[in-house]
C-alpha cells in the first residue's frame, strides 16, 4: 500500500536493482563516454538518501523500455532532464508543473542524494531519477515517441579539441533524441560556452529530424518557465551568457 503523497511505481520495478556505486563501468558500457565520474564525497545525508528514498523516487537502469505507466502510475506527458547536477533545476519544474511527469537523470551520486533530499522535502510525486548514463537511457529505457521535452541544460563543454569526441550532442545523439520525442516535441538545451553553443547550434540544425525554433535558425531568448542550474549561475558569476536553443521534432524523424 502507497502511503499518502508517496510515489506509485510498479512493483515490477521495485527492488531490481540500483546502480549507486561510483564506478563508471557499472553507469554505462559505451567506450566513449560523455562524463567522468569525479571523487566527489557523499554527505551522510546523501547516503542516508540513496540507501531510503532511491527505492521509492528511483528507476533502476535494467534496459528495457519503460512505459509511464510503470513509472508514474499515470500517462502524463514526461519531461526528461539529462544531466541534473544538484537537481536544483529539475525540482523548481517539477514544482511548478504538476501536471508533467519528470525524469531526472545523473551520473554523479552525490547529485542524485542531493535531489532525493529535495524531492522529498517539497513532497513532489512527479519526479523520478536514473542513476545512469543518459545516452543509454535514451537508447534502452525510453519507448520511441514517449517524450513531450528533453531538456540538456549546461552540459560539458570538453574544451579540448581531443576531447570533442566526448561531446554529447553529436549527430548520432541528435537521431536518437528526435526518435524519442513525440511528435512536436521539443529539445531545449542551454549553454554559457560559447563555443559550444554553436557547435550545438550547427549540428542541430543539420539534424533531419529536428526543426530549429528560432526564426533565423540560431539561438532563442531564455524562457521563463526555465530555472538557473548551479553551472548556469557560476557562470553569470563569471560574466559569462547563456545560450539557449529550441528545436521541434518534424516529420523526418530519423530512427538511430
Amino acid at each position: 500500500m502507497v502511503e499518502p503523497g508517496r510515489p506509485s511505481i510498479s512493483s515490477t520495478l521495485l527492488g531490481t536493482g540500483f546502480a549507486v556505486g561510483t564506478e563508471e563501468n557499472r553507469l554505462t558500457s559505451r567506450s566513449v563516454r560523455s562524463f567522468v565520474i569525479r571523487n566527489g564525497r557523499l554527505t551522510k545525508a546523501q547516503q542516508a538518501a540513496l540507501e531510503n528514498l532511491l527505492p521509492l523516487y528511483g528507476i533502476p537502469f535494467r534496459g528495457q523500455p519503460i512505459s509511464s505507466e510503470e513509472m508514474f502510475g499515470n500517462d502524463r506527458p514526461v519531461w526528461l532532464e539529462i544531466g541534473i547536477g544538484n537537481g536544483d533545476a529539475l525540482i523548481h519544474m517539477a514544482s511548478m508543473h504538476p501536471e508533467v511527469n519528470f525524469i531526472g537523470v545523473e551520473v554523479h551520486a552525490p547529485g542524485i542524494g542531493h535531489a532525493l533530499q529535495a524531492i522529498e522535502q517539497v513532497g513532489l510525486t512527479n519526479t523520478r531519477l536514473i542513476h545512469h548514463d543518459a545516452v543509454e537511457v535514451l537508447e534502452s529505457q525510453l519507448k520511441p515517441g514517449s517524450l513531450e521535452r528533453i531538456l540538456l541544460f549546461c552540459p560539458d563543454p570538453w574544451h579540448k579539441k581531443r576531447h570533442h569526441k566526448r561531446r554529447i550532442v553529436s549527430d548520432e545523439f541528435a537521431a536518437l533524441v528526435a526518435s524519442r520525442l513525440m511528435p512536436t516535441g521539443l529539445l531545449h538545451c542551454a549553454t554559457d560556452v560559447a563555443e559550444y553553443a554553436h557547435w550545438m547550434l550547427e549540428v542541430l540544425n543539420q539534424a533531419p529530424g529536428l526543426t530549429n525554433m528560432s526564426s533565423e535558425n540560431t539561438f532563442v531568448d531564455k524562457p521563463t518557465w526555465r530555472a538557473n542550474t548551479r553551472f548556469e549561475k557560476r557562470g553569470i558569476r563569471l560574466g559569462h551568457v547563456m545560450h539557449d536553443l529550441l528545436f521541434q521534432r518534424n516529420e523526418e524523424r530519423v530512427n538511430p
